[in-house]
């Protein structure tokens, strides 16, 4: 008894523009695939952004939507995942807009040669967004439209053969497009596949024409076995780890934010999580989130950490019930996100700037005190004195477990002395 093929499209109504060449080659893949017996669910699509990105819904397989340009990056991260799995099928969507934002994406899976098949719909066109050209457009359309018409196009195909595909190729007439499409399916390791793809609204309306401004067919080979990926054994990123016991007790009963606010190398992450960890010890929920810029060596430091008796479902910090500002940077950064009901811990450098309107604003010389590496501890270990969030003693048993403990527990100390 004959082997019953399995149907690889939905069968929902395709979502292309009247005579547009992506439905040909949706169509002529999914005939490519039934003929060759893949079963649906051995098969993952992986689509793009723009046209060529409509494809999802007429998969009855597995399918991922990415970015504009990243789906080829996408697609190498599922075939290395399936590597050792027999008899899947990776094939990635792409448009010639696409293959222009993430070009280096189409070489890197070039270059590695993992199982993936790059399909390429080249309608010379961003179709999606008012037929812009694309580094992918040919010399011969740009004439047409007089427009870049000196300068190159990137020739994709050879693209990918040069950075190691095992076989890259360019189909035009829509005859030959399943010969190529099962060469690129069969054939072990990185294919990629350019498919002229007739776009009727900004390019032509009838397939000759097109077909006369597009560059000419070609296919290339790299005689070089797949690339197999190395597993290695590693601990779970989530490993259970010993934890903290609850050790103190503190008077917080609903919701407490606090806003740590300096300069880079001031040590202001660092206070944030000496302050969560504290708030564990006694008992609390507590979450830590980290902000500075790509420069991590200057600018802004901000640190937001919530107290809560509840659980904590969301992070975020829109209106902190106290802030600690000890440097300029820190300032400015948080300026609009102080609140009416905002008590501030403020550095007396600072003073002569802060004229925002907030509960309560207490100014300490920190930073004539300690060092600038120390005075958001300082200026936080005090605010906790004050405020008594928590116990002084969690904080302290924090810092003693830190292997800077000897430049930190003075500071703690110095809170404590200071009025």
């Amino acid at each position: 008894m004959a082997e019953v093929k399995e149907k690889i499209l939905t069968g929902k109504k395709f979502p292309f523009c009247p005579g547009c060449g992506h439905g040909v080659a949706v169509r002529q893949l999914a005939k490519v695939l039934e003929d060759a017996g893949i079963r649906r669910h051995d098969v993952v699509v992986v689509s793009d952004i723009g046209c060529s990105g409509l494809v999802d819904p007429l998969f009855d397989t597995h399918t991922i939507h990415g970015l504009h340009g990243r789906s080829p990056a996408l697609g190498m991260g599922v075939a290395m995942g399936l590597d050792e799995v027999p008899g899947k099928k990776v094939i990635t969507f792409i448009g010639d807009g696409g293959a222009t934002i993430g070009l280096q994406h189409v070489l890197e899976a070039a270059r590695r040669n993992v199982n993936m098949t790059l399909i390429l719909l080249n309608n010379q066109v961003y179709g999606m967004t008012g037929g812009q050209i694309s580094g992918l457009t040919t010399t011969k359309f740009k004439e047409i439209i007089d427009f870049e018409k000196d300068v190159p196009p990137f020739d994709i195909v050879k693209l990918a053969h040069i950075s190691g595909a095992r076989y890259a190729a360019r189909v035009n007439s829509p005859k030959q497009m399943a010969e190529y499409l099962r060469k690129a399916i069969e054939t072990e390791g990185f294919t990629l596949l350019e498919i002229a793809s007739l776009c009727t609204s900004y390019a032509f309306k009838k397939l000759p024409e097109f077909l006369e401004v597009v560059e000419p067919e070609e296919a290339y080979e790299n005689d070089r076995p797949p690339t197999r990926i190395r597993r290695r054994e590693t601990a779970p990123l989530f490993e259970p780890g010993e934890g903290y016991e609850a050790r103190y007790s503190s008077p917080v009963e609903e919701r407490k934010g606090i806003l740590l606010a300096g300069s880079a190398g001031g040590g202001v992450q660092s206070v944030g999580k000496f302050l969560a960890t504290a708030g564990i010890l006694a008992g609390l929920n507590t979450t830590m989130k980290g902000e500075y810029p790509i420069t991590v060596g200057t600018g802004f430091s901000v640190a937001e950490v919530i107290l809560d008796r509840d659980d904590i479902h969301y992070t975020g910090l829109a209106a902190p019930d106290v802030a600690v500002i000890v440097t300029r940077d820190g300032l400015e950064k948080v300026r609009g996100r102080l609140s009416p009901q905002t008590k501030v811990y403020l550095d007396e450098s600072l003073e002569k700037d802060f004229d925002l309107p907030v509960r309560d604003v207490v100014v300490r010389p920190f930073g004539k005190l300690v060092s600038p590496k120390s005075k958001a501890l300082l200026a936080a270990a005090w605010m906790l004195k004050r405020e008594k969030f928590l116990p002084l003693e969690a904080l302290r048993d924090v810092l003693a477990d830190h292997r800077l403990s000897a430049l930190f527990l003075p500071v703690l100390d110095k809170a404590v002395e200071l009025e």
